[in-house]
């Protein structure tokens, strides 16, 4: 049944009143805010104004208050430049075991490498807890290689490789081994061939001003023409000319992948670039076209070596030989990816597939089934389709044991869980969630065990703190609570509308989970708004057509008016295309006319709905997708009690068929 005329016999009136006392208001109420919350929150804002002053004139007005820690530290680090070590000792001794000891101690060592004051940088090092910043560990390993001339130049150039901006600390320490003659120039112009594939000019600019500041600039000329650098050449035979041609050629292939396929084949480039070079830009030719969802990818691949391929490269290949139907070739591409690559759970998958198709006696065939029963299981889309492929459903899990009144209280009394909850009561929602996330995974040495990080769950689900139950009770390895991971907040209001116009309220949960981690007042940079994330002309839009009177915008944010918005654009975009759930939710994330040109033109093959999601162009889409079928069918198997195929949920998306209904052009 279309959504239009289902819409005739809604009453809206009971779902779209405003509920004063929706649940979770917990997650942002700042009504209730005590004189000393007004005054952390206006420290807040201080902050990132950088008011110094009013920062120093504010801080005595929260002695002892439970965020002390996070007005302190905003207090300091607005002036760390200018502090004394005094007084950043005097602090981390104040506020020793807390996260915004160890952030200040980051930043702090972050500024001592920055002004090479590495005696107090050694002495410091080894009391930083989280030691995630890969400047950091790039200064620490300058302070080995001056103090020991300890061998590090295998760390460096892995940490500075997979920085994916231009930064301080670890340009500074390849530039230190590129001077001791350890790091080789090749390595350089990895880095800025990096930059150039991912659009990034910065990262390639300061990677080549550490050969010579002039090709740096050579560099910046060539990522604006890189036609015109590419017509001046002729010979290529210095290192310099070869890395630069083939800095132009990946930029060209950015721009048009057929015109840099046409330049690559050229007699003079052919002699004059080696293998290596070669197959990097046709393996970049080939990603962009891949992303373009071009026919021609896949043989722009295979013109080129895989072996001397990326792993983003050999990723694309693998989603364009899918699209062909060349399992031959996701082989090929799966088993020339590194070790780590290879055993993410996508192309283990792939691969496993592919196996299975090409597989000429049983000790293949047993290859493959290995391969699936490695990763399948019920925590995400490819270990749910392993699953599948072995011929089991999706049933949830067992739940674990009870939590014991001691775990419980273990969470409660953290102090760092504590301040997280009480951040974000009083609407400091970023700090709150970066204090949760060192409290449970980084404060002590490989994070929370299983049982810790469920009674940290059930302490942020008592509170309707949603987000933070969801993914901490995600990080636990052995065990899985499906009642915390798939929580289902609002549940009768999700029902009762779902019910009304017939759409599977697993699907909306499982959508509601990835856009908003169910809360309330969650807003998106560009605008998005509430649970299911609804842009402002959208929301607009969709009152209008499902009969919506007088609708003003700031209603959006209300849980009953976002519901009933969100779920009717839903339901119109799922009709639109067919009932496709994996073609709706591309249409919901990315906007309707996107996942129209995805799904190809007439002749354009049908693909399994799998394929056709992995071959997304869109990183943010293509995860979207997977996630919120993925969350569909664990939902669907809590809400029902039985087991469940997320397969049948997939189907197929091909070009719309011929006598289909017209396209709805007026979807936002």
């Amino acid at each position: 049944m279309q959504f239009s005329t289902i819409l005739t016999s809604i009453v809206l009136l009971g779902v779209l009143t405003l509920s004063a006392n929706t649940p979770a208001q917990a997650q942002s109420q700042v009504a209730g805010t005590t004189a000393p919350d007004q005054t952390i929150l206006e420290m807040s804002q201080a902050f990132k104004k950088g008011n110094t002053k009013r920062l120093s004139e504010l801080l005595p007005q929260v002695r002892d208050h439970t965020l002390e820690p996070w007005a302190a530290y905003w207090e300091l680090r607005a002036r760390l430049d200018s502090a004394s070590p005094a007084e950043i000792q005097q602090f981390l001794n104040r506020f020793a075991g807390t996260y915004q000891e160890d952030r200040l101690r980051n930043d702090w060592l972050l500024l001592l490498g920055q002004r090479q004051e590495w005696g107090t940088f050694m002495a410091e090092y080894p009391n930083f807890r989280m030691n995630d910043d890969r400047s950091v560990q790039c200064y620490a390993l300058m302070t080995d290689f001056k103090s020991s001339e300890r061998d590090v130049v295998q760390q460096v150039e892995a940490l500075w490789l997979a920085q994916r901006d231009a930064d301080a600390g670890c340009a500074a320490a390849a530039e230190q081994q590129l001077k001791a003659r350890k790091l080789p120039p090749q390595t350089v112009w990895l880095r800025a061939r990096l930059g150039f594939e991912n659009d990034n000019l910065r990262v390639a600019t300061q990677a080549v001003g550490l050969l010579n500041a002039e090709w740096a600039t050579t560099a910046s000329a060539i990522y604006s023409n890189p036609e015109h650098y590419l017509e001046g050449k002729l010979l290529a035979l210095r290192l310099r000319t070869k890395e630069l041609v083939t800095l132009a050629m990946i930029r060209l292939a950015a721009k048009d992948p057929a015109a840099a396929a046409i330049e690559i084949d050229k007699l003079r480039w052919k002699t004059q670039l080696s293998q290596e070079e070669r197959s990097w830009v046709w393996g970049v030719i080939g990603k962009r076209a891949a992303m373009r969802l071009s026919a021609d990818a896949l043989a722009y691949f295979m013109k080129g070596q895989d072996q001397l391929m990326q792993d983003d490269q050999l990723a694309w290949k693998v989603r364009a030989a899918l699209r062909a139907g060349n399992w031959a070739q996701v082989v090929a591409a799966t088993a020339a990816m590194s070790e780590s690559q290879r055993q993410d759970a996508s192309w283990t998958y792939w691969r496993a597939r592919a196996l299975q198709k090409l597989a000429k006696n049983e000790a293949e065939r047993a290859e493959a089934r290995r391969l699936l029963q490695s990763i399948a299981s019920v925590r995400g889309f490819y270990e749910q389709l392993a699953l599948e492929e072995l011929g089991q459903r999706i049933s949830a899990p067992a739940r674990p044991e009870p939590l014991t009144q001691e775990e419980k209280d273990a969470a409660r009394l953290n102090p760092g869980l504590d301040r997280s909850l009480y951040a974000i009561q009083i609407g400091l929602r970023s700090e709150g969630v970066r204090e949760w996330n060192y409290s449970v995974n980084m404060h002590q040495r490989g994070g929370m065990n299983d049982r810790e990080l469920l009674a940290a769950a059930d302490l942020a689900c008592q509170h309707e703190v949603w987000d933070r139950c969801i993914n901490t009770s995600e990080r636990t390895k052995n065990v899985i609570d499906f009642a915390q991971r798939f929580p289902m907040p609002h549940k009768d209001a999700v029902l009762k509308r779902t019910a009304q116009i017939g759409l599977d309220p697993a699907y909306v949960y499982g959508l509601i989970r990835q856009e908003s981690r169910f809360i309330m007042d969650a807003r998106s940079g560009v605008g998005a708004a509430g649970l299911m994330q609804v842009m402002p002309d959208t929301a607009s839009w969709t009152a209008k057509k499902i009969g919506l009177v007088n609708f003003k915008p700031q209603q959006i944010s209300e849980r009953d008016t976002n519901i009933a918005i969100g779920t009717g654009y839903l339901k119109l975009i799922l009709d639109d295309f067919s009932g496709s759930m994996p073609m709706a939710a591309a249409a919901y994330n990315a906007g309707p006319g996107r996942p129209r040109s995805w799904r190809g033109q007439t002749g354009a093959p049908v693909l399994e709905a799998a394929i056709w999601a992995e071959n997304v162009p869109f990183t943010e889409t293509r995860d979207y997708v997977k996630k919120v079928l993925s969350n569909t069918t664990n939902y669907a198997a809590l809400i029902s009690g039985q087991p469940q195929s997320l397969k049948s949920r997939l189907g197929l998306v091909g070009p719309r068929e011929l006598g289909a209904a017209l396209v709805n052009t007026d979807l936002p």
